[in-house]
C-alpha cells in the first residue's frame, strides 16, 4: 500500500515538471514606473530593486530552484499577488488616492518586517531590510506622498 502511495507521488511530481507558467521578464524600467509619479532617490531605488523588485516589478530574476515544480507554481503565484498589490514598473492604473494609500501600505509593511516576506529572505538574504533601510523607505514615503498632493 506505502509502496503504490509513493509511486503515485512521484508520477504527479514527475508530471508537474511539464507544467511551465510564464515568466516575469519584462523591464523593471519602464515609461509607466514608479519614478515617472514620485521622485525616488537613488539610495531609495536601490534598496527597493534589491529588496522588492523580484515581487513587485516587471522584472524578476529568477533563482535556479524555479524549474522544480510545485516551487516555480509557488513562486509564480507570489510574484503574480506582489503585482497585484503595486507593480513598481506599471503605476499607469493608479490614480493619486490609490499611490498615496499605497505609499502608506509600504511604510507600514516595511515598519513591521512584513515585506518583503520571510520566506524570501530566508534563501535571499541580502534583500533584509535593516534599520537604516527601513527608515530610509519610511522616509521616503512620506516625502513622496507630499509630492503627490492627495488631500483626503
Amino acid at each position: 500500500m506505502i509502496r503504490k502511495i509513493l509511486i503515485i507521488l512521484l508520477v504527479i511530481f514527475l508530471s508537474m515538471q511539464f507544467i511551465r507558467p510564464s515568466r516575469n521578464n519584462g523591464l523593471a524600467d519602464s515609461p509607466k514606473d514608479i519614478t515617472h509619479y514620485v521622485h525616488v532617490p537613488d539610495s531609495v531605488l536601490s534598496v527597493l530593486k534589491r529588496s522588492c523588485y523580484d515581487c513587485h516589478s516587471n522584472h524578476t530574476v529568477y533563482p535556479w530552484y524555479v524549474n522544480i515544480n510545485p516551487v516555480g507554481l509557488w513562486l509564480r503565484y507570489h510574484i503574480n499577488h506582489g503585482k497585484r498589490a503595486i507593480n513598481f514598473s506599471d503605476l499607469s492604473s493608479f490614480d493619486k488616492r490609490k499611490l498615496d494609500h499605497r505609499l502608506g501600505d509600504i511604510a507600514e509593511q516595511v515598519e513591521k518586517a512584513e515585506m518583503p516576506l520571510g520566506s524570501y529572505t530566508l534563501i535571499h538574504t541580502y534583500a533584509k531590510l535593516d534599520s537604516g533601510d527601513v527608515r530610509l523607505i519610511k522616509s521616503w514615503t512620506v516625502l513622496a506622498k507630499k509630492e503627490l498632493g492627495y488631500k483626503r
